[in-house]
């Protein structure tokens, strides 16, 4: 069994290990690249908790530390979206971390439950592009949230030539999908490649039902949704797919 990574580089390598373990061979193709915001300007005043929807913005926040704000984040309560990014945060020093296990709507009532809206404002910890409305959420239970922008995720302007080999070849099984905005530039990229149809041979595995509906605009032999929105998530997907093909567990 093959699978296509899409994640950046940054978190693919980690996934292949992962399914690697389980029998499972990798082709990595990073649609994103995940470049850090220069002199971002980080303000930690009247901040209460650090909020993180991704390990890309706890990996960005990490090479940010310069200056008179230099590792001062790493004493606040941190909230992460998920346990990946949970990880993540601990890993550049983070003391506090707490995770939500799910998706931003999880992450929103976390917040709302362990904190108070005078206790000070949240700083949300974000790439140039954000999916999900956490701010407003958090508006509704009486937060003050500010946004941080210090890293963008540059999406690819083309798929390689040898994975479009491999895809005209039936050698794809699946393809893993964790974002609306990764399953989206796919999507484009195998049209303007011309692979479109040759994906009807794939399974695309979506992490989210918003991420299934960005790849299901072209034809795959069939679109999978995680159970829950997180990396065990989707690897109990990758399992199932695996016993419904015969393939063991």
């Amino acid at each position: 069994m093959r699978a296509l990574i899409t994640r950046p580089r940054e978190d693919a390598g980690a996934l292949a290990k992962l399914l690697g373990g389980r029998g499972i061979e990798c082709v990595i193709e990073p649609l994103l690249t995940i470049e850090p915001v220069k002199d971002a300007g980080l303000d930690f005043t009247g901040v209460q908790a650090v909020l993180l929807t991704s390990a890309n913005g706890a990996r960005a926040l990490a090479a940010q530390d310069a200056g008179k704000s230099a590792g001062a984040w790493r004493h606040l309560a941190v909230f992460a979206v998920g346990e990946a990014t949970a990880s993540a945060a601990r890993e550049a020093g983070c003391r506090r971390v707490s995770s939500a296990g799910g998706d931003v709507g999880a992450l929103a009532r976390l917040v709302a439950e362990r904190l108070e809206p005078k206790g000070g404002a949240l700083l949300h910890i974000a790439g140039t592009h954000v999916a999900g409305d956490l701010a407003g959420l958090l508006a509704k239970a009486g937060f003050t949230v500010r946004r941080a922008v210090i890293y963008e995720a540059r999406e690819a302007d083309c798929i390689s030539a040898e994975l479009i080999s491999m895809i005209e070849a039936g050698g794809i099984d699946v393809a893993l999908f964790f974002s609306p905005r990764t399953a989206k530039s796919f999507v484009t990229l195998a049209f303007e490649a011309g692979v479109s149809s040759a994906c009807e041979g794939v399974t695309a595995l979506c992490l989210s039902a918003a991420v299934a509906r960005e790849a299901e605009t072209i034809a795959w032999n069939e679109v999978r949704v995680a159970a829950h929105p997180d990396l065990d998530g989707l690897l109990a997907l990758i399992d199932e797919f695996r016993r419904d093909a015969g393939l063991g567990a």
